[in-house]
Order: C-alpha cells, then sequence, then structure tokens
C-alpha cells in the first residue's frame, strides 16, 4: 500500500477511534444557586434529551469530537435556552440557567409554602438542606412579609431553640442555645457584629444555622449565629411597592426595584422609610435605609456583584421596667422610668461589597470583600432596685458610643472530584479582616454630684438635670483586630445512602487593646489566640426524602467578650471560652412542599470566668455549662391552599460548675423549657386568605441569679390577605389578638421589657 494510500486511512480509523462516548456531569442551577430539577440538557442537538435530578444533577454521554468540545443545551419553561460548548476533559461543575424575562402581567399561585430547600450558607457549598448536618431554620420573604416582620426579634419569635433578648433596648441581642450574643450575626456569610438594630426592607431571607459554627463563620457563634442574605439585582424585572400603617402611629413604606440594563447587567435598589411611636409612653423611632446592587455577568462563568448600603436608626431609649418580690413591679405595661426626653439611640450603618464569582471548568472561585462603617451610641436611664415599701424606685444614668470599621476579605475554593465510586466536593479558602474600634463611655451624675436618684414609684419619670462624665471605671479605648484564617472541607458522598463532612478551620486572633486613659503606654495590652475549630458530621438517607445524621463541633470565644470592648491586665490572660456541641437529627421531605426536622443535641460551655472570691484582682475559670435540647421544625406547604410554619423546643440550660456569679444548678438566664409557634395561612379562594399564628412559652428568670421569674404566656396573632387586583394585595395584621399581657423578655432582675398590647397593622402591596 502506497504512502498516499496509507495516511489517509490511518487518519480515517484514527477520527472513528476516538468517536467513543464521554461523559459530561454537571448541575443546573437558578442565579439564586438553587438546584434546578427538570431541565432538558441535549449535547449537539440531540434529539433524546436527558432530565436532571430533584438536585439539578445529570450525566449524559456526549461523543468525543476532533477539537474535544461539543455543544451543551439547556432547556426549561420559564428559563432561557442556554447552549454552552463545553471541553470534554474539563465539564463544568456548574450551569446558571437565567430566568426569562417577564413580557407581561401574570399572577403566579406559588405552591412551595414558606419552604426553602437548599443553602449555600451552612458548608459554602449549594446543599440540600437534608443533607447538612445540623438545625438549620430558614426565614423566607413571604414569610417575613404575611406576619409583617419588622426586626430580628420578629424573625426568630417562629424558631425553635431562639430566644429575644432585652438587649438594653438599644441593639439586637439573642439566646441561641443557651448562649446570649450580640455579636454572631452575619450578613451574606460576613460578620456584622456591631450593637445594633437592623431591618429587614433589604433581604431576600434570613438563615439561623444553630450549633457551633467556627469552621464556616469563625469565633463566637457558640449556640449559632444568624445570617442575612440580602436582595441581589437579577434579570427579572421586579418593582414592588409596599405602604402600610397602624397602631400606635405606625406608618412605614418600602420599595423594590429590579432593572436589567441588557443581557449582561442589571440594576436593583431597596428602600424604606418608617416613623412609629410605641405602646410604651413616650417611645418612638425614626429610620430608614437604601440597598443599591449591581449585577454584571460578562461571561456564563463570571459573575461580579456590587452592593451597597446606608441605614440610619434612631428611637427613644427605654431599659423597661423592675421587679419586686421576684416578679416584675406592677404597673401598666406601658410605664417608662427615667427621662425620655434625655434618652436616646442611634445607629449609622454604611456596608459595602463586592462579590466576583468564576467558574473554571470543575472549579469555583468565590471572592467577597466587605467594608463596614459603623457609628453608633445611646443615652439611656436605667431603673434599678424598688424599695421594700414600694415607694420609690433607684434610677442611674449613663451614655456610650462606639466607632467601629471593618474590614473583610473571603476567598473560597471548590472542586468536585470523583475517586472511584466516591464523590468529593472540597472546600479550601482563607479570610482576613481587620476590625478598628472606639469605645467611649460617660456616667450620668445627678445634680451633677450623685450617680444614682429615687424616683416615686407611681410616676418615675424624671426631669432632674444630668450632667455626663467620665467616671474612673469608664471606658475610653482603642482596639485594632486583625484576624486571619484558613480552613478545608470536604463533603463525601461514600454511596447512595451514606455521605460524610468534614474539616477544620485555624483562626489567628490577634488584638490590640488601648487604654487612653494611662499615658505613656502602660494601658497598651495585646492578647493572641489560635484557635482550632472542626467540624464531622454523617448523613445516612435509609430512603432519599429522609435524613438521619449526628454532628460534632466546636466553638471558641475570646477572652476579650463577643464586642472586644474590653481587657485588662487580668482579662488578658484568660483562655478563650470553649463550645462543644453534639447533636443527632432526623429531616424528612414529607412531600415535596413540606418538610420536618428534628434534633437533640448537648452543648457543652466551659472556661467561663468569674473573679476569684479570694483573690479579687485574679480571674478564675472554673465555671462552665450545659444546655440538652430537643427541637423540631415544620414548614411548607400541607395543600396548594394551607401553608405553615413553626416549630417546638425543649432547652435545659444549667450551671454545671459554680462560680462567684451563678450557684451550682443555676438556670441559665432567660432560656425556657419549652417554647411551641405555628403559623398558618389559608387560602380560601383565589382572592382571599387568612393567617393565624400562636406563640406559646414557659417561664424563664431574668438573671442567673434566678431571683426574678417571667411568667410563660401564649399570644395569639392573625391576619387578613386580600387581592384587590392582579397587582394589588393588602393584608390586615391583628398582634395579641387576645390582649395577654406578659413580659417579653429583659436584660437582668430590674430591666424587663412588658410585651405589646394588642395592636393592628394594615399594609398595601403594589406590583407594577
Amino acid at each position: 500500500m502506497s504512502d498516499k494510500l496509507a495516511r489517509p486511512l490511518i487518519l480515517a480509523f484514527s477520527f472513528l477511534f476516538s468517536l467513543e462516548a464521554s461523559p459530561i456531569n454537571g448541575k443546573v442551577v437558578d442565579p439564586l444557586g438553587l438546584p434546578l430539577p427538570g431541565v432538558q440538557v441535549s449535547v449537539n442537538g440531540r434529539a433524546e434529551p436527558i432530565i436532571s435530578d430533584e438536585k439539578g444533577e445529570f450525566a449524559i454521554a456526549a461523543p468525543a469530537t476532533p477539537g474535544g468540545r461539543v455543544t451543551v443545551t439547556f432547556s426549561k419553561k420559564g428559563f432561557l435556552t442556554l447552549s454552552q460548548q463545553v471541553e470534554l476533559d474539563a465539564p463544568l461543575a456548574a450551569f446558571v440557567l437565567q430566568i426569562e424575562p417577564v413580557k407581561s402581567s401574570v399572577t403566579v399561585d406559588s405552591d412551595s409554602g414558606y419552604l426553602t430547600p437548599a443553602t449555600a450558607s451552612a458548608t459554602k457549598t449549594l446543599t440540600p438542606l437534608r443533607d447538612v448536618p445540623q438545625a438549620i431554620t430558614i426565614i423566607g420573604q413571604q414569610q417575613i412579609q404575611d406576619q409583617m416582620m419588622m426586626s430580628i426579634a420578629d424573625v426568630v419569635r417562629y424558631v425553635p431553640g431562639i430566644s429575644a433578648h432585652q438587649g438594653e433596648n438599644n441593639r439586637d441581642q439573642l439566646i441561641i442555645r443557651g448562649n446570649s450574643t450580640s455579636a454572631d450575626f452575619f450578613v451574606n456569610g460576613v460578620r456584622d457584629d456591631v450593637q445594633y438594630y437592623r431591618d429587614l426592607y433589604n433581604l431576600d431571607r434570613v438563615e439561623a444555622l444553630k450549633g457551633p459554627n467556627a469552621l464556616i463563620f469563625g469565633r463566637g457563634g457558640a449556640g449559632g449565629v444568624i445570617n442575612r442574605v440580602t436582595k441581589e439585582a437579577g434579570f427579572t424585572p421586579v418593582r414592588e411597592f409596599t405602604l402600610s400603617g397602624g397602631s400606635f402611629e405606625n406608618k412605614r413604606v418600602s420599595a423594590d426595584f429590579d432593572q436589567p440594563v441588557n443581557d449582561k447587567l442589571t440594576f436593583r435598589l431597596n428602600g424604606m422609610y418608617e416613623d412609629a411611636g410605641s405602646f410604651r409612653k413616650y417611645v418612638n423611632l425614626e429610620r430608614y435605609g437604601v440597598s443599591p446592587t449591581l449585577t454584571w455577568t460578562p461571561g456564563t462563568r463570571t459573575k461580579v456583584v456590587f452592593a451597597y448600603e446606608n441605614f440610619h436608626d434612631f428611637r427613644v431609649a427605654d431599659r423597661g421596667i423592675s421587679s419586686f418580690a421576684g416578679r416584675p413591679i406592677d404597673v401598666p405595661s406601658s410605664t417608662y422610668i427615667g427621662n425620655p426626653r434625655d434618652s436616646h439611640v442611634r445607629a449609622n450603618v454604611n456596608l459595602g461589597s463586592t462579590l466576583i464569582e468564576q467558574q473554571i471548568g470543575r472549579l469555583n472561585i468565590r471572592n467577597r470583600t466587605q467594608v463596614g462603617a459603623y457609628d453608633r451610641g445611646y443615652q439611656n436611664y436605667v431603673p434599678g432596685v424598688v424599695a421594700v415599701d414600694r415607694s420609690t424606685i433607684s434610677i442611674s444614668a449613663y451614655n456610650n458610643a462606639t466607632a467601629r470599621l471593618n474590614v473583610f476579605n473571603q476567598t473560597d475554593f471548590t472542586y468536585t472530584v470523583n475517586t472511584g465510586v466516591i464523590h468529593h466536593t472540597l472546600l479550601a479558602g482563607m479570610e482576613i479582616g481587620r476590625q478598628v474600634t472606639d469605645n467611649f463611655r460617660n456616667t450620668g451624675y445627678f445634680n451633677n454630684s450623685a450617680i444614682s436618684m429615687l424616683a416615686p414609684y407611681q410616676n418615675p419619670v424624671v426631669d432632674t438635670p444630668v450632667t455626663f462624665r467620665q467616671s474612673a471605671a469608664d471606658a475610653d479605648n482603642h482596639v485594632k483586630v486583625n484576624l486571619g484564617s484558613v480552613y478545608v472541607q470536604d463533603q463525601v458522598e461514600l454511596s447512595r445512602r451514606f455521605q460524610l463532612v468534614g474539616g477544620l478551620r485555624l483562626d489567628h486572633f490577634d488584638l490590640r487593646y488601648r487604654n487612653n486613659r494611662i499615658s505613656g503606654g502602660l494601658g497598651d495590652l495585646r492578647r493572641i489566640d489560635n484557635l482550632l475549630s472542626p467540624r464531622a458530621g454523617l448523613v445516612f438517607k435509609p430512603v432519599d426524602t429522609m435524613t438521619l445524621y449526628t454532628s460534632y463541633s466546636i466553638s471558641y470565644l475570646p477572652g476579650s467578650g463577643d464586642q472586644f470592648s474590653s481587657l485588662t491586665t487580668v482579662t488578658a490572660q484568660v483562655k478563650p471560652e470553649h463550645f462543644i456541641n453534639y447533636e443527632i437529627g432526623l429531616k424528612w421531605d414529607v412531600t415535596r412542599l413540606f418538610a420536618l426536622t428534628s434534633a437533640v443535641y448537648r452543648l457543652d460551655r466551659t472556661n467561663t470566668r468569674s473573679t476569684d472570691p479570694n483573690d479579687p484582682a485574679r480571674i478564675v475559670q472554673t465555671g462552665s455549662q450545659r444546655t440538652n435540647g430537643f427541637e423540631m421544625g415544620f414548614n411548607g406547604g400541607i395543600s396548594r391552599r394551607w401553608k405553615v410554619v413553626g416549630g417546638y423546643g425543649y432547652q435545659d440550660a444549667f450551671v454545671t460548675s459554680a462560680t462567684a456569679s451563678a450557684k451550682l444548678r443555676a438556670q441559665v438566664a432567660q432560656v425556657p423549657h419549652h417554647t411551641f409557634s405555628l403559623w398558618n395561612n389559608y387560602q380560601i379562594v383565589p382572592r382571599l386568605g387568612v393567617g393565624l399564628g400562636v406563640v406559646n412559652r414557659s417561664e424563664m428568670f431574668a438573671a442567673i441569679d434566678d431571683a426574678v421569674r417571667l411568667a410563660g404566656y401564649a399570644r395569639v396573632d392573625a391576619a387578613v390577605f386580600v387581592r384587590l387586583t392582579e397587582r394589588l394585595r393588602v393584608q390586615a395584621n391583628v398582634e395579641n389578638v387576645t390582649d395577654r399581657r406578659y413580659y417579653a423578655n429583659a436584660d437582668n432582675n430590674t430591666n424587663i421589657s412588658p410585651g405589646g398590647p394588642r395592636a393592628f397593622r394594615v399594609g398595601l402591596v403594589a406590583r407594577f
């Protein structure tokens, strides 16, 4: 055979030999990163496409080509068809389908209830909720709107295992699995730890992730964290305007505007203004916020998001009422103690962030930078002890100011790989941050001389002149925190039935503290902690819709506390507090629309500190506490017309090692043994729906000395929803329908917040 004939034959045989079927594995998600089942996937126009499964995953055989590339097409009703060239030797890990732009006005009746099927916050990878080995509750936009929630305290009312602390009525503060925190708040996975009241106007959802979460979120997070996920500019036009008003002169307006500029660039703007009074005499608030976002997708594998928020909150400071003989004092719930004209809380918050996400074959790179500037302060009058004959109440006063600049950068690398029949989702990441804080406090001197005064029990509003100046113990400090973290995690699918989650995080926490009241650098202190936090979880799926899991996790809190606002030569020597969580749980997607969850857990807290009773200059870390608990949650749609959400929680949080501050077996403050919540939304006819909810809490103690009890209560809420047109919806909400008198929370034995009486609110939602 001549060379001229042999060469073409060899090339032809080589070409035919190369046409073997090569597998393409991938995942189809929507613009929010949620999995898309039922997507038709075809290769090179193949007549019989395959369908993505409930996780959005697919595997399809593709004939090899001389160039090693094929065209994969994805189509699903309501989404733009995507055709993309794929390299056979480097298949993409995820394909994003954009929602088809709305060409006309339509009404969509959602049958998914309040259920959110997946989250990326718990593992930094998009994972179905039932495959995450920890208890998680997600509160979405629809539930926030149906219940007219206005605050973080409103959000956690229907979350088992979490209750709202008074937070001195100047900030968000929660008790999660027996651990009080004012700093374990995050926005889009980045720390947002300054003490202030957050609003919900620009949120897509709020995620409550329970148990120590140090692997993902870093220091703190002992009982759990609250992560706010903000709305992001998308490629579906949104124009929504909400106007509401109600009892106690409440007035609020908010807007959500999302407009694609072209097929690569889109802009969204959220805004809010509220002016409201209160059932508490003299108490009112004014707040506003504006939050623009910009999303740019220069290619199918790249996404860039710019976001900013300016938020302002101003209100009258209110520390509540005192107690007498182990109970809250018997005065009208509207009673104010102190000088309301001289009491105020303010917060000015500026948050800016940039997100860059890049897909390179099986590798996803995600980088987020967030800068937060906070200016926050308050001045308040504090109720104290009631006289034995109930004739007077003692009152003190002080003010406090905090300015903080937070800068954080997070970089995550996610890679999927198979080792034989075992599938791995690998995560490696790093976080660097810097926090610079100035704290300043003044004590109030009545008539410029006394730090407290007595006010009449029956009318404790005072106007005695007060001079605010520093006492010997008041703070005037400057704090710098530099932190660096690295973490790794592997989500392993051993088989269809078994999965493992394991990982480790190392945090380097470097705190430098300057006491401005001590000159010559003598007030400069430094504390460095290297914190190693592991996490391990095992998932067993007896059937595809049910998960049994067990997990173990550890978290730490440095000795400077969650706000690192105070450090002394004594506290600079103490070890971080240590938290260990053991959890066993079940998650069951009973139907596509309805999910049940349950968990049994033990959370141990050690290295709690107290003053040595034999040496006031020495700190001992012999204290410890334990929380044993059970919780059950339910979420979703019982039917197309009936949506429910709620749960039951049992907690026994107690001191396991006595200190000078707490006796052995003392119950942890503001942790009730039993809580129950249930919210129902029933659509009677297409244009008319009703809501009915109940929140029940057993009694609890106001402080760790277990001296003052706050009685249990049951509160009933209701709502009516009327769709006037395709674009207009009216709703009316009633809180505390039965006008039950109760006490919501406390800060200590003499700062107790009465619960609100019956209140009405009406809202109009317009979409155009």
